[in-house]
């Protein structure tokens, strides 16, 4: 286990994800009683083995909205197939005005691809891929939620979907029953 000594003379554990802070904006809602600041992170997490995910949330503070959307991010971990360290085909999606393009690349060519979506796919450990984004928008929300759009529809070789939202097992009795009678019925 490795161990951060901090100066309040807690121990933290390190974390299995490497985060990075995409985009962090001041954000104010005028209301009746006045103007309400708050801060908005969008943040990406990836343990670089294949996993990745975002979140975006708000805070009064920045450390608040940061933590707030690093936990959102950890409950939206999505899976990857990589096929010869590389994405087995060439993808495009669009997520309202953001369009993007990723494309297999052969081994040694690196990550050829540019802001948000560099940053996606290094957390993810994508290591040859090449991407292009296409629509005009800069906004970085929109070009993640396209990129992840992407990467969700991702196929292996045998065309199935591989792609599925990790979520905690919760294997109740409901669940197993309702399991048992749909393969009893499928089997006769």
């Amino acid at each position: 286990m490795n161990k951060n000594f901090r100066k309040s003379g807690r121990f933290q554990e390190k974390s299995e994800f490497d985060s990075n802070i995409l985009d962090l904006a001041r954000v104010t809602r005028v209301t009746q009683g006045g103007k309400h600041l708050s801060f908005r992170a969008l943040v990406v997490i990836g343990d670089r083995k294949g996993r990745v995910g975002f979140g975006v949330e708000k805070g009064k503070d920045v450390q608040i909205g940061v933590d707030k959307a690093t936990r959102k991010a950890k409950k939206n971990l999505i899976k990857l197939p990589i096929v010869n360290e590389t994405i087995p085909h060439a993808v495009y999606n669009k997520f309202k005005a953001a369009k993007v393009m990723l494309k297999p690349a052969p081994k040694g060519s690196g990550i050829i691809a540019g802001g948000a979506v560099r940053v996606v796919l290094e957390l993810a450990g994508v290591p040859n891929v090449s991407s292009k984004i296409v629509g005009k928008t800069k906004n970085k929300i929109t070009i993640v939620k396209a990129t992840f759009e992407a990467l969700k529809s991702l196929r292996n070789t045998s065309n199935t979907p591989v792609m599925k939202k990790i979520t905690p097992v919760d294997n109740t009795k409901k669940e197993v029953e309702n399991t048992v009678a749909k393969t009893s019925k499928t089997k006769k």
